[in-house]
């Protein structure tokens, strides 16, 4: 809103804010532990996920870090009702797309896990495109500046 005249915001959209916030928070976490302890991080690795964690190029690694950081910072964003949210939760949106597409498009994966290691990335996607609608609506509504 120009000059700062912000509508107040209802319970419901702070509640959500905050669901968001622990959200990036949690994939921060991820994120680092992943970077830190490779395919052990999440417990016994297979031959197959080390390999795989292995073969992931630097850039995948600094896409995974901006996706989750994005994500993080687009819900802080939302929570003290910045206009940056939108910025920020459409940086996390692409970076997932493009974590998630290139590891199902040019691995394995799928062949070796089987469909099921599909669910989380999709709920992944899900919440990050649910989060940048909340923020359009949230900037429609003058609930963000």
């Amino acid at each position: 809103m120009i000059g700062g005249d912000r509508k107040s915001a209802p319970r419901w959209f702070r509640l959500a804010a905050w669901v968001l916030v622990l959200w990036g928070a949690m994939g921060v976490s991820a994120c680092i532990s992943q970077l830190r302890h490779g395919a052990e991080a999440m417990g016994a690795a297979s031959d197959y996920d080390r390999a795989l964690f292995a073969s992931l190029p630097l850039w995948y690694r600094a896409d995974y870090a901006i996706a989750t950081g994005t994500m993080l910072a687009g819900a802080m964003a939302l929570l003290v009702r910045s206009r940056h949210a939108v910025a920020l939760l459409t940086v996390s949106l692409v970076a997932v797309l493009i974590q998630f597409g290139w590891m199902f498009a040019m691995t394995d994966i799928l062949a070796v896990k089987g469909p099921y290691t599909l669910y989380f990335p999709l709920l992944i996607m899900a919440i990050g495109a649910l989060a940048l609608q909340l923020a359009h609506v949230a900037r429609r509504r003058g609930w963000i500046d």
